[in-house]
C-alpha cells in the first residue's frame, strides 16, 4: 500500500505541475483542461445566479464580470490543494505516519508555516520539495497577471477607439456609414492597418492564454469579439459593393481576422471548416446584406456593384470567419450585435447607440 500511495502522490503532483506549466509557462496555445472546467463550471453558476434577477443581457454581463476573478482564484487553490494531496500522500507513503500527520506536515512545508517539521531525512527532502512549490506557484501566477493585463489593456484601447466610429455595439455597415457621413473614408486604410495587427496580437495572446476570453470590457456594450466582427464586417462589405476603390488592407484585416480566431479556435478544440467553399450558406440572410448596403449608399457611399451582385462577394468573405465569431460571442457572452449570432440567455439583438444631436436648430 506504502507503494500505491507514493505511486498516487507522484502521479498528481505531475500532473499538477504539468498543469501549471502549460497554463501559465509554455507559449504554444496548449488546452488547458483545468481553465476550460473552470470556465464552464463558474460561467454556469454565475448564469444560475442572474436568472432570478430576469437573466437579461445587463444582468447577465454584471454577474460574468466576476468570470475571470474567479478563474484565476480556483486555478490557483486547485493547484495547491492539488499539491497539498500529493505531498500528504508522498508523505504517508514514505514514512508509515498517520493521515492526520502527514496532511499536518505537508500544509506546513507547501504553505511555508513551519509548525511542523520531522527528523527523518526522507521527510526533509518531501519538506524542501513541497516549500518551494507553494511559492514558485504563487509567483508563477503573480508573474502571470501583468501578462494578462497587458494583452487585455491593449485589446480595449482598440475596442473603445472604435465605438466613435461604428457604435455602441459595434457593427460593420454603422463603420462604413459613419465614415461616409462625416467624410473620413481616407482614415479606413489605417484603422484596417491598426485591427490587422491588434488581430495577430489577439490571436497569439487569447490562444496562449484563454483565460482571457473571460475578462470582460469596462462598459457592457463593449466587446472584443463584436468589435473585431464589425471591423470585419466592414471590410467584406466594401470590397464586395466598391471593390475598386477598397483598399488593399481590407483584405489583410480579413485574413488576420480569421487566423486569429481559428487559432483561438483550435485552442479551445472548436470545430472549423478550415477550407470553406466561397458559396456555402451563412446564417446572415441577403435581406439584412441589403438593408445594411441600402443604409451604406444612403450616407453617401457610392456603390460600383448591384446588391445582388455583390451579395456572392460578401459571402465568400463571410463564410470564413462567421460561425467562429458567432461561436465566441456566444462563449464569452458578448453583446448581443447585430450580426453577431445568438447567445445562451435571453436577448434580442441591440443596434448601435447613435449620439443625439444637439445643434442649435435653424431660427
Amino acid at each position: 500500500m506504502s507503494l500505491i500511495y507514493i505511486l498516487a502522490g507522484l502521479l498528481i503532483l505531475l500532473i499538477t505541475v504539468a498543469s501549471i506549466l502549460r497554463t501559465l509557462v509554455v507559449p504554444r496555445g496548449l488546452y488547458s483542461v483545468l481553465v476550460y472546467r473552470l470556465w464552464a463550471l463558474l460561467r454556469g453558476a454565475l448564469k444560475r445566479l442572474a436568472a432570478p434577477f430576469g437573466g437579461g443581457y445587463r444582468v447577465h454581463d454584471r454577474a460574468q464580470t466576476w468570470l475571470a476573478p474567479l478563474i484565476l482564484l480556483c486555478m490557483l487553490n486547485t493547484w495547491l490543494v492539488s499539491m497539498l494531496f500529493a505531498y500528504t500522500l508522498l508523505l504517508h507513503g514514505t514514512s508509515g505516519l498517520p493521515w492526520g500527520v502527514s496532511f499536518r506536515e505537508a500544509g506546513s512545508s507547501l504553505f511555508t508555516l513551519g509548525f511542523a517539521s520531522s527528523n527523518r531525512l526522507r521527510l526533509s527532502t518531501l519538506d524542501f520539495l513541497a516549500a518551494a512549490s507553494g511559492p514558485l506557484t504563487i509567483a508563477l501566477l503573480i508573474g502571470y497577471l501583468p501578462t494578462l493585463y497587458g494583452a487585455y489593456n491593449r485589446r480595449e484601447v482598440e475596442v473603445t477607439l472604435l465605438e466613435s466610429r461604428a457604435g455602441e455595439p459595434a457593427w460593420g455597415p454603422e463603420l462604413l456609414a459613419r465614415q461616409s457621413l462625416v467624410d473620413t473614408e481616407t482614415a479606413l486604410p489605417q484603422l484596417y492597418r491598426d485591427w490587422e495587427r491588434l488581430a495577430a496580437d489577439i490571436g497569439e495572446g487569447h490562444s496562449n492564454y484563454p483565460v482571457l476570453l473571460s475578462f470582460r470590457s469596462p462598459q457592457p456594450n463593449r466587446n472584443w469579439v463584436v468589435a473585431l466582427l464589425a471591423v470585419m464586417d466592414a471590410a467584406a462589405i466594401q470590397l464586395s459593393i466598391c471593390p475598386s476603390t477598397a483598399p488593399p488592407e481590407a483584405r489583410l484585416v480579413l485574413r488576420a481576422g480569421f487566423t486569429a480566431m481559428r487559432d483561438i479556435a483550435r485552442t479551445l478544440r472548436i470545430d472549423f471548416d478550415p477550407d470553406p467553399e466561397p458559396d456555402t450558406p451563412i446564417r446572415l440572410t441577403f435581406e439584412e446584406f441589403d438593408a445594411a448596403v441600402a443604409m451604406v449608399t444612403a450616407s453617401g457611399t457610392v456603390k460600383e456593384r448591384p446588391t445582388a451582385d455583390a451579395w456572392p462577394h460578401f459571402r465568400g468573405w463571410r463564410v470564413n470567419y462567421e460561425a467562429l465569431a458567432y461561436e465566441l460571442a456566444r462563449r464569452s457572452d458578448a453583446v448581443p450585435a447585430l450580426w453577431s449570432g445568438p447567445r445562451d440567455f435571453p436577448s434580442s439583438p441591440i443596434p448601435p447607440r447613435r449620439p443625439a444631436d444637439r445643434r442649435p436648430k435653424p431660427s
